[in-house]
């Protein structure tokens, strides 16, 4: 691309993102601290993405994505997910008209623009796959008819990594069609303070300004696709996924034992994604390597399995995303 194309699409960026920071402040409001998990969810809403956090309860997971779905006027729908749950309390099922004899769709909560699927992994596998069509494929089959979700559609699941006890552990390939996994701790204490004075009162109900739409959303993902991303940046995100799968090749041999399994394409591509759209909220037109690294972490926590040598040494997945960023050649 030429300088003047960057030019010009840095200043489209610069005019259509501006609702990015009002957005922020708007769920800045009612949110003390968590701006990296804001971020995230805005961030997932701009690439057609899901996110996965985990965290233990009382950190305002559902209170950060309801805020969110007021300040862009969606539907919102939360599912808690227990072990009792059917497919059918998810996306829907038939119902028997007596009238006039047929069986009529009634559809379930999955029919929302944004969806927190709460302790996700509290669910069956058959609630989860179901969970999982949704997500890939953007539609859900109720007997003989296919549905579409609404658009956007943005699934955030929540893991409890405390009480293990009673839980569906998410198989790998379902844990692969999250976009981001993020993982959120306790506030400082200055934010903690600021939480005790904003919400110690017996009701609290926070008027949301609305500041886009849905249709805004989908309408900005367009500007977001034409960030221009420069071949070394491309070049620089292969290698960082190539050294998940073979870190010998770029002198991290000691990473070796520790990996079971590295990243897919999947991964290539949605770090691709999340750094666009993490230039956009930066009210940039092109994508720089520090972008790489911001949102990198979030990419591919999840998508690096370890083996059972690095969990004798302790070693997370983190600590080897970690180690590959440190080492790998920035552009």
């Amino acid at each position: 691309m030429t300088d003047t194309g960057i030019t010009a699409i840095n200043e489209k960026v610069k005019k259509e993102s501006a609702f990015v920071e009002m957005l922020m402040m708007e769920m800045e409001k009612v949110i003390v601290g968590q701006k990296n998990l804001l971020e995230r969810l805005v961030v997932c809403l701009l690439s057609n993405g899901h996110i996965l956090i985990e965290g233990v309860p009382g950190l305002a997971k559902t209170t950060s994505v309801n805020t969110l779905s007021k300040a862009i006027q969606a539907k919102f729908q939360r599912i808690q997910f227990t072990p009792d749950m059917l497919p059918a309390d998810l996306i829907g099922t038939l119902i028997y008209d007596q009238k006039d004899s047929t069986f009529k769709v009634k559809r379930g909560p999955i029919f929302a623009n944004i969806i927190l699927a709460d302790e996700i992994n509290r669910a069956p596998a058959k609630v989860q796959s179901a969970l999982l069509e949704a997500m890939q494929e953007r539609q859900v089959t109720i007997g003989q008819e296919t549905l579409k979700m609404e658009d956007p559609f943005l699934v955030m699941a929540t893991q409890n990594p405390i009480e293990q006890e009673g839980t569906y552990p998410l198989p790998e390939a379902q844990v692969d069609r999250f976009m981001l996994k993020v993982k959120i701790t306790y506030p400082t204490k200055e934010e903690e303070i600021r939480i005790l004075r904003r919400m110690s009162y017996t009701k609290t109900d926070f008027a949301v300004n609305k500041i886009i739409t849905p249709a805004d959303i989908v309408r900005v993902r367009s500007v977001v696709d034409e960030i221009y991303i420069d071949e070394k940046i491309e070049r620089y995100i292969v290698d960082l996924i190539e050294a998940t799968r073979s870190p010998d090749k770029y002198k991290l041999s000691e990473l070796t034992p520790l990996i079971q399994y590295g990243a897919s394409p999947r991964a290539t591509i949605y770090l691709v994604l999340a750094s666009k759209a993490y230039a956009f909220i930066q009210k940039r037109g092109y994508v720089t390597p520090q972008d790489v690294k911001s949102i990198g972490m979030d990419v591919l926590r999840h998508r690096v399995i370890v083996s059972y040598e690095a969990e004798a040494e302790e070693k997370t997945s983190e600590d080897i995303v970690k180690r590959i960023f440190d080492e790998v050649e920035v552009p």
